[in-house]
């Protein structure tokens, strides 16, 4: 078995300097806004808008992986189904996903479709119940720290500036007893610097 991990070791080092050495390597920064929803067991949800800002790499060529780095806020309301109850969540989030990703087209102007997990820590979250929300949902805000979801999405190159539209889903709950998933759209804008 170890004979193994270092054999499968070995090999994706080869493959990863081989692919650096003939890579493309760019770096950025990027911001923009998000739409995001919480479902829950139980109540209805609807979005709320929020902001992301951060930096990204790329590397490689045709096929690029894309590492990056970003502070985010996201949240949702929640309303039970004969608006008693009411409440409002919203978080801020440091967020590292990581795209595996294909560009296709002209050196300064390319298209891109890409795809890969993301591992979101909650840096801070606030909310607001309606008086009579806590009574009948006493444990609903507590929140884990982070969570893992996937983000898959496309984007356009014109030179220097980038634009990407992604949609993102949770793998796993923000809070198991109401069944609590985030997923939300983002629209973002970029500058590779070089």
């Amino acid at each position: 078995m170890k004979i193994m991990k270092k054999y499968l070791l070995s090999v994706a080092l080869l493959i990863a300097v081989s692919i650096s050495a003939k890579a493309q390597f760019s770096l950025g920064i990027k911001g923009g806004v998000n739409y995001s929803t919480i479902n829950s067991d139980n109540l209805r949800s609807s979005s709320i808008a929020g902001y992301q800002v951060g930096a990204f790499a790329r590397i490689g060529g045709g096929l690029y992986l894309q590492p990056e780095l970003y502070l985010s806020s996201s949240g949702g309301d929640f309303n039970s189904n004969d608006n008693a109850y009411s409440a409002r969540i919203r978080f801020t989030n440091l967020n590292v996903p990581v795209l595996l990703g294909l560009r296709f087209g002209p050196q300064n102007l390319n298209l891109r479709v890409m795809a890969g997990p993301i591992y979101t820590s909650v840096l801070s979250h606030s909310e607001s119940f309606s008086q009579n929300f806590n009574t009948a949902f006493n444990d609903f805000g507590q929140y884990k720290n982070s969570t893992l979801g996937f983000q898959a999405g496309a984007g356009v190159d014109l030179g220097a500036i980038t634009a990407d539209l992604r949609y993102e889903g949770g793998l796993s709950d923000i809070n198991s007893s109401f069944g609590q998933r985030q997923h939300l759209w983002a629209l973002s804008i970029g500058f590779k610097i070089f």
